[in-house]
């Protein structure tokens, strides 16, 4: 058994040569939220564990749900298993799940609400999903990469000033643009947190870490460069001054011609690429500069047949002559079938 934060060879873990821009063939293949509702043993763990959030704050169960998926499909890569408003969370904001409809937190209506919140995130709090990194990565193989993650500044952030998820994001770009001063201290407050909340877990044993930006792609350019770009990179900056070898992957959904940009200035390792973005595009502006990872789409997943068949053969094609990460464009939805994962599995697999 190894040690918590003992790392191996690259050599032994796919998706870490992959990083090294080696090519591999088949490609290394993991699933956005794989571990999930779609699974009947992580449902099984939930209804034991009770809410969501005591599902994420609980490291034993949590490292059950992370372990499930590579279990039952040899996936290459674990997924940590939380949530991306843990950090709002240890920054002192309330935060809950409501059945069937998701997060809710305490909105943050104007610039002294901004301004009001902790500079500093409160580490114990954060504690027990450092446990749980442990506790996964003494159970995986020397093969299978354990991936850490957070959301981006700009994606949490408007999850605290809404109070839950909205369709357009419309009520952190209006307070961005009417208080530009108190949201800089918004996202300065999120940064900080979040390094320190990623060199915890690479502390604890995951190999590569990934930043999720769910809704980059809602910002103009100009708010692009400020709200997403910026802070992303000072993430990385810092994140690298802790941890000078960590291998980051960045997911600014939605953002499609501004990636080259996003890999440029952000320095990422790797790149997530959402399903509905230009195959030609992405081969040519942004696997020329960093790895990517992607991009089925997981409403194809969820119908399979031929429809499946096509769909991981474009995939494939566009991007296997280059260093490449087979994953899905978004998470898998929840009334995924089984058989269809194994489908894909297959056919990636040969």
């Amino acid at each position: 058994m190894k040690e918590a934060g003992q790392t191996d060879p690259v050599g032994t873990k796919l998706l870490l040569r992959m990083l090294a821009k080696q090519r591999v063939s088949p490609p290394p293949i993991w699933m956005m939220r794989q571990a999930g509702r779609y699974l009947p043993e992580y449902r099984a763990v939930r209804e034991k564990a009770g809410g969501f959030l005591d599902l994420c704050f609980n490291p034993e169960l949590a490292a059950e749900v992370t372990l499930q998926p590579v279990r039952r499909f040899g996936f290459d890569a674990a997924i940590l298993f939380s949530d991306i408003l843990v950090i709002p969370l240890a920054l002192g904001r309330k935060l809950w799940f409501v059945e069937g409809e998701g997060p809710r937190l305490e909105p943050l209506l104007d610039a002294k609400a901004l301004l009001a919140v902790a500079g500093q995130a409160d580490a114990k709090r954060l504690s027990p999903i450092y446990e749980t990194v442990r506790r996964v990565k003494a159970e995986l193989g020397r093969e299978t990469t354990l991936i850490g993650f957070c959301g981006a500044p700009w994606t949490v952030a408007t999850y605290m000033i809404a109070g839950q998820g909205t369709p357009d994001q419309a009520p952190a770009k209006e307070l961005a643009a009417r208080a530009p001063d108190a949201f800089q201290y918004l996202i300065d407050c999120l940064v900080d947190a979040s390094v320190d909340y990623l060199a915890k877990q690479l502390e604890a044993g995951a190999d590569v870490v990934q930043i999720f930006d769910t809704w980059a792609g809602s910002l103009p350019v100009q708010d692009f460069e400020r709200w997403c770009v910026q802070p992303t990179k000072r993430m990385v900056e810092k994140l690298r001054e802790k941890k000078p070898d960590a291998k980051v992957i960045g997911f600014p959904r939605g953002a499609g011609k501004n990636i080259p940009h996003y890999a440029d200035e952000t320095k990422v390792d790797a790149v997530g690429l959402e399903s509905g973005i230009d195959r030609n595009f992405a081969r040519a502006e942004i696997q020329s500069r960093v790895p990517v990872q992607g991009n089925v789409d997981p409403l194809i997943l969820r119908q399979g047949g031929a429809a499946l068949d096509q769909e991981v053969d474009a995939v494939l094609t566009a991007f296997s002559d280059g260093p490449f990460i087979f994953n899905l464009g978004h998470g898998i939805l929840p009334d995924t079938p089984i058989a269809h994962v194994e489908q894909m599995l297959k056919r990636v697999r040969g």
